[in-house]
């Protein structure tokens, strides 16, 4: 693993240099050093929506930079396998399609694995976790075979997120704007891969949960690397409905815990004030404090996007159920029919229907007249099959 010392790796891009980008921020990290060419490497993509929206998911980019980047430095593709899971408002298949990772994955020959689809086996932690093995899944949890020994890179985006202000059950917030914000990056991807369709029962202690699975990758991980796309980040009511800024920055770091220090930090929050980073910091697991960080490359000590927090209705409505004035409420989201008859149905009508056709829908428009929006669609939904033999030939 790399020194004690935490460092972040941090490249300044455009549309027009991204691919070459994503190679010298990857070069800059070394990460050759970590990932041996003759192992199975894992590749976490991050699917906060099956339907594309800037900022929201892994953009098509960064999924081409990191696997040309490998390709071309000579690693079997057939030894590189992408993966996700699915949650309960999102749907795999959809999310390759919307996103356009399925012609990239198929045009540099690597794999993609629905986590949906391999076997989950019992795991037994080193010691005793904050809240998984208590207060969620107190008979015990599962985790992915498949991930066990393999060194995993993760590919999040810079955005912001309603759930991971809290700590500890309690809801201090009204619905709007949260004091001290909350990101999703480097360490909240783990949360699509490690656990189930079921980790919506992790919500009410998110950032107890975020310090789990760090705890967890640690152990069933030799390395553990975050390639981060900042081209385009979002601001406001995430990991969703967010507004996207156009910031031109690619991030990446072995220390998940500096990765959303500096994340955090340039996004305009203090990061030892969002719970998860604080407590995974005092616990040993990565360095939550940015003066301690040293960051390789371009100079983000003065960035400050003042990025604010706010939660969507559906956000509210699971965090007002779960710990808050409607807590009356919670057995509802234990009881699979009602939930999905109830929370699941309302959030796919507000998200998918509702805000997707409306607010979504205009701020996409904008968006695709931008430089990144142009490159966006330069990616297809399918591959061109004669187009990529000739180009082998």
């Amino acid at each position: 693993m790399p020194s004690s010392k935490s460092k972040i790796f941090v490249v300044k891009t455009s549309p027009k240099t991204v691919l070459e980008d994503y190679k010298k921020l990857m070069h800059l990290a070394d990460y050759q050093k970590y990932y041996p060419k003759d192992q199975e490497t894992l590749l976490k993509l991050n699917l906060s929506w099956s339907k594309f929206f800037p900022s929201c998911s892994s953009p098509p980019w960064q999924v081409e930079g990191v696997l040309k980047t490998m390709v071309d430095d000579g690693y079997n593709p057939r030894k590189l396998f992408t993966c996700e899971n699915r949650t309960v408002v999102t749907n795999i298949e959809k999310g390759l399609i919307g996103n356009r990772w399925e012609p990239i994955i198929k045009k540099y020959g690597a794999w993609f694995v629905p986590l949906t689809r391999i076997p989950f086996v019992p795991f037994k932690p080193a010691k005793s976790l904050l809240a998984l093995d208590s207060k969620i899944f107190p008979t015990g949890f599962s985790i992915p075979k498949f991930y066990i020994g393999k060194p995993i890179i993760h590919l999040p985006t810079f955005k912001t997120h309603g759930h991971t202000g809290q700590e500890g059950g309690d809801l201090t917030q009204t619905h709007g704007t949260s004091k001290h914000g909350g990101i999703t990056c480097a360490m909240k991807n783990a949360f699509g891969g490690l656990l189930t369709k079921r980790r919506h029962f992790s919500h009410k202690f998110m950032s107890e949960v975020l310090v789990d699975l760090l705890q967890i990758q640690q152990q069933i991980h030799p390395s553990i690397l975050a390639v981060v796309d900042g081209t385009v980040c979002g601001d406001g009511a995430g990991p969703r409905t967010m507004i996207p800024r156009i910031k031109n920055f690619l991030l990446a770091g072995y220390d998940q815990v500096a990765v959303d220090t500096v994340v955090a930090r340039m996004m305009g929050f203090e990061p030892l004030k969002l719970p998860f980073i604080r407590i995974a910091h005092e616990n040993g697991l990565g360095m939550g404090d940015f003066d301690q960080i040293e960051v390789v490359g371009e100079d983000v000590a003065r960035e400050n996007w003042h990025f604010h927090v706010s939660r969507s209705v559906v956000i509210w409505g699971d965090q007002a159920v779960r710990k808050g004035r409607l807590k009356i409420l919670e057995p509802i989201l234990y009881n699979e029919f009602l939930f999905n008859m109830g929370p699941r149905m309302l959030s796919e009508i507000y998200h998918d229907f509702y805000w997707y056709n409306t607010t979504g829908r205009y701020r996409i428009e904008v968006f695709m007249k931008t430089e990144w929006g142009k490159l966006f669609q330069s990616y297809p939904r399918e591959l061109n099959l004669k187009t990529l033999n000739s180009s082998q030939r």
